[in-house]
């Protein structure tokens, strides 16, 4: 038996496949609800107030949710690739880092060209640390996976040194 890509799609399939697993998402959710003993509606509505019960509780729920579409869309541009990024992570939080240092810094620049240059400064700086993968990749053919998996660590422990060391707060307790 051998397995090969439909050379079409039927509509119905594209549209009920992703209907399909929010349903199971949410039934294997209940199990777990119910498995504690609490309501599962009750919960649900806890988390739906949570999540959009009030401008505030919206505007935390797309301040996390926007880094994390973002950094989905571009692992998806490596997938389409065929390459690996699996250190998308250590990438946003690099790019975050700079935009950060950058912000802080004191430019006189109008607020629209300050936020278009600290996205372009946070975009390069994560395009950045993708090179260092990218080239050890095609100059000795280390994988991609294990160096972008890696460097995450590498940065992730460089960059919580920084917040812990020279960039800490000096009136943080």
């Amino acid at each position: 038996m051998r397995v090969e890509p439909r050379s079409t799609v039927p509509l119905w399939l594209i549209l009920s496949a992703p209907m399909a697993a929010i349903v199971l998402a949410f039934l294997s959710c209940s199990l777990l609800i119910l498995w504690t003993g609490s309501p599962v509606l009750a919960a649900y509505g806890a988390l739906l107030r949570g999540a959009v019960g009030s401008p505030f509780a919206l505007s935390e729920t797309l301040t996390r949710a926007i880094p994390l579409i973002l950094t989905g869309l571009a692992v998806a541009v490596c997938f389409r690739a065929k390459l690996w990024n699996i250190g998308a992570e250590g990438q946003f939080y690099g790019g975050a880092l700079v935009a950060s240092l950058l912000g802080t810094a004191g430019l006189s620049l109008p607020r629209p060209w300050l936020v278009l240059v600290l996205l372009l400064a946070g975009w390069i700086a994560g395009g950045l640390l993708l090179w260092i993968p990218a080239w050890l990749k095609t100059q000795f053919q280390v994988d991609e996976v294990v160096t972008t998996l890696l460097l995450n660590f590498v940065i992730l422990l460089g960059i919580s040194y920084l917040l812990e060391g020279p960039l800490k707060d000096p009136l943080a307790l």
